[in-house]
Order: C-alpha cells, then structure tokens, then sequence
C-alpha cells in the first residue's frame, strides 16, 4: 500500500479525514512534506488522542478538596529554618557527589518567548541586565562555577553535563545560539540537547486543526513530556555511560536558579530521596501557583484552581498558611526514578488542558488569527510523577534568593524582565553590601541598602551586577569587597575581580 493511501485508511478510521481536505491544491514539493509530517504522527492514536481533547476540555474543574493535608514536616528541609550544622553536612554531601560527576543538570527550554513578544527560544532572551546577558548565558556560567568550586575544594576535576529538552520551535535556534557564543565556554560534548514531541491541536469538537492546507497546527506536549523524550532520544543511556545519578531539573525563565544547588542534591541525597522539589511560600493564599502537598497521602502538586478558596486560606498557630509550598519547577531526580517513570509511569501521566488561540485555515482555505481560544493543546507537566516516588522530599529557599520567572512582557504587573532584572541586580547588591562593600550612585552619594521588594513599575534598577564566573552564591566576595566604595553602575566580572586581587 502505498504512504498516502495509508495516511488516508489511518485518518478515516480516525474520523479525521478533513486533514487532506486541500490536497489537490498543494503542489509536488508541498505533498511530500505534508505527507511526510503525517507519516511521523501516530496516526493509529489519532483519534483517541482528539477524543481524550475534546472530552478533557468539556470536564468540570477538578478539586482535590477532599483529603487535602501538608507534608508531613519530616520530608521538609529549608534553606531558611533548617539549623547550620544540618545546611553544611548537605551542602558536603552535595559537593562530594558533584566531584564525583554523578550530578547533571537538565533544562527544560521547549517554549518560545511568545508571551515576551518574542518568536525565538527564552532562554535566548535579554532581560536588560548591564551586561547584556541572556539566560543562557547566566546558566551556563553558573555551571562553570559550580565545577571551578568543586574542583578546588576537592581537588578534582569534574563536570556537570547540561541536558537541554528543546522542541521543534526551540531546537535549531538554540544549537546556533550555543554555536555561536562558543558554547559559553563549556566544553560542546558535555551539553546535549534533545527534543520532545509535538501533537496535533485540536478543535473543541475533537478535529484536528489545520495551519496551513499542508501544515498540521502542533504543539509541544509540555515540560511532561521530558519522560518519553528521554527515551526517544536515549538520554537515559547518555547519564549511565557518565556515570550521573542525580539531575537537577529546572525551568528556563528562572533569572535566579541555582544550577545544581549542593545544599538541595545533598538534601535530597541524604534523605534517600528519588524525588524532591524545591518550594517558596506563597506570597498569599490566592497566588497563581501550585502547592505541593499530599492528597490522600501521597506527594503531589496541586493547582490552585483545584483547591478552595477557604482551604488555601487556611493558617497555622504562628498565622503561617498551612498551604504554603509553593511549586517552581524546581526538581530533584535520581536517574533510576527517571528510568522507571519512562518503563512503567509514562502512559499514567495526567494530561492537562491549555486553550489557546490557534491560527488555521477555514473550509475555504483563508488564512485566520482567531482573537479568543479556538483549540486545545495537551500538556503533560513534569510534577506528575511525584505521585510515583517511592521516597518525596520537599526543600523551602528563599523566594528573593532562587525564585524570579521570566513570563510576561513588560507592563505585566508580574513576572516580567524589569522584576527579573531588579530581582538579580538587588541579589547581587545584598551580596556586595554583605562582604563589606559601600556603594555609590553616579553622582557619588552612598546608596541605602539594597531592599527585596522589586515592582514592575520600578524601572529604577540597582546597578550591581556580578558575574557568576566571580560569585556561584555570594561566597568569595569579602576579599575583593571589604572597605571599598564602589561607584555603580558595576559590572564585577573577571577582569575586575583580578584587578581588585592586585590592588
């Protein structure tokens, strides 16, 4: 039988024989990629896959109400409450592991910077910063950090792979990026990017939806879909021939996160975890973030659209909310877990629904922007397999410490690159005004200490910016700062490191 004859048995069965409605006014060039782009789909779960769309899309809001409670304060450690003696045995375990090349990092970067106004990878996004670096860049520094640190508190070499999950939008962009930049200085083998799988949008009917007249309209199948995609792209054989065990898992629009933090690996390490998330309290009941907590006694990350009002409300002796976990994809795996989520978990992962604005073509060919949700897109997210773990850990930081998102375009009232940029260079003045540095406003006044509170209306940004390759975390910083007065704006990178040693 030949392909197109396939295509179309498998479409029909699917009910979704509209896909080749224009074939005959696509030309030869134009039929070979459409035919190859349906070839590649699993046209045999077509229909079930539009099926489960439409009906997920139709169902009530879920609530996890019933049987709600906090994780039990055993399985909680924190950057903030947690004693010193505890924070510095972890922080040891944590070092031993990296200096021994069994902790990798992994980034999920499959998402455009669409809500940025912005068509290319996030990641590749500028917030503004007096240096001009990206979020990569910060990342990638970070990491080279971490290993220099390591390397001269142990004595050893070692490395921390960077895995990348991109997707068919983020891909090609991103290994130019890197290319480009010389791959910021890490060596090109130890960053290996892969992809995850796209599926069709579909309408609120169950059909797909067409982009083009030879153009599925696709999406990625969320940061959930970096379970198959490890497999698909055998990157789960890649972490056992290195010899990682531990992954650092985070999301790409974080200015603050910290690439495999020792403190949290050593936590979760130490605790015989498979599986452990880092959390800030939420700001209030109300905030747009999941909780992590139990449901009927097992760990999981709750929406908060699922739990009641009066529920999220809810305070401890002290006025604390007892719901206060917040989730910032911000995980901890160890390989094993990851490889039986791929063996026995992926197929159980929840699938989520995101409506969104779709362009397609009308029955009659015309190219259309729809101006409100005309389609679903299934999303998988990556807290899904908390449920799965044998051994859940939570870990609390500091949110003006390791939590700033990048998100929305300036003029959002959140989330945006001006409360990005304040988030970082406020960090970074708390550090210099920590080890003992005076700074000073370009007409030579002292300026008052550095204040956590960052609005997106405040464009006023405090101008002190450390590079990673000087500063991991704040350590270091006392011998080049103590005593100085320092005229803003600073950039403290390398070179001025290096003269401020001499001087």
């Amino acid at each position: 039988m030949f392909p197109l004859e396939r295509v179309q048995r498998s479409l029909e069965r699917a009910g979704q024989t509209h896909v080749l409605r224009f074939w005959p006014e696509l030309d030869e060039r134009d039929r070979a990629r459409f035919l190859q782009e349906l070839t590649q789909l699993d046209l045999g779960g077509l229909g079930g896959h539009c099926e489960r769309a439409a009906a997920a899309a139709a169902a009530p809001p879920a609530s996890h109400d019933r049987g709600v409670e906090p994780l039990p304060p055993q399985l909680v450690g924190s950057s903030r409450r947690s004693d010193a003696e505890s924070l510095g045995s972890w922080e040891e375990e944590g070092l031993l592991q990296i200096s021994e090349n069994r902790v990798g990092v992994l980034l999920l970067a499959g998402g455009q910077g669409t809500r940025l106004g912005v068509q290319y990878p996030k990641g590749m996004y500028d917030v503004g910063l007096p240096s001009g670096k990206t979020l990569y860049q910060i990342q990638a520094e970070r990491i080279r950090k971490i290993q220099q640190l390591v390397d001269v508190k142990r004595g050893s070499k070692c490395t921390v792979p960077w895995y990348i999950m991109t997707s068919e939008f983020t891909l090609a962009p991103t290994e130019k990026f890197f290319q480009e930049n010389d791959h910021f200085g890490l060596e090109p083998s130890n960053i290996v990017m892969f992809e995850q799988r796209m599926i069709p949008a579909v309408t609120f009917d169950g059909k797909v939806i067409l982009q083009g007249k030879g153009k599925v309209a696709m999406a990625p199948d969320g940061n959930g879909g970096l379970y198959q995609a490890l497999v698909d792209n055998k990157v789960l054989e890649d972490m056992r021939r290195r010899g990682v065990e531990y992954l650092h898992v985070y999301c790409v629009d974080n200015i603050l996160v910290k690439m495999a933090d020792p403190v949290f690996i050593g936590f979760c390490v130490s605790k015989g975890a498979d599986c452990g998330a880092k959390v800030v309290e939420k700001a209030f009941p109300a905030e747009p973030v999941g909780v992590v907590c139990r449901v009927q006694g097992v760990s999981q990350v709750v929406e908060y659209s699922e739990i009641q009002p009066e529920t999220a409300e809810l305070r401890g002796p002290a006025g604390e909310l007892v719901y206060s976990a917040g989730n910032i994809c911000n995980h901890f795996f160890t390989r094993a877990f990851l490889q039986d989520v791929a063996e026995k978990f992926e197929g159980q992962l929840k699938q989520h629904v995101a409506l969104k604005k779709v362009p397609f073509v009308d029955a009659q060919g015309n190219q259309v922007k729809p101006d409100k949700p005309n389609g679903i897109k299934l999303e998988k997210f990556v807290f899904d397999v908390f449920p799965f773990s044998r051994n859940f850990v939570a870990f609390e930081v500091a949110r003006e410490e390791e939590f700033s998102p990048l998100k929305n375009a300036d003029g959002a009232a959140t989330d945006n690159p001006t409360t990005a940029r304040n988030s970082l260079l406020t960090q970074h003045r708390r550090w210099a005004e920590a080890a003992g540095a005076e700074l000073l406003d370009q007409h030579g006044n002292v300026l008052p200490p550095a204040d956590d509170s960052v609005s997106a209306a405040d464009s006023r940004p405090a101008q002190c910016e450390i590079s990673p390759l000087v500063s991991y975390f704040g350590e270091g910083l006392e011998p080049l700062l103590r005593g100085r007065t320092l005229l803003t704006p600073l950039i403290l990178d390398e070179k001025l490191a290096k003269d401020l040693q001499t001087q």
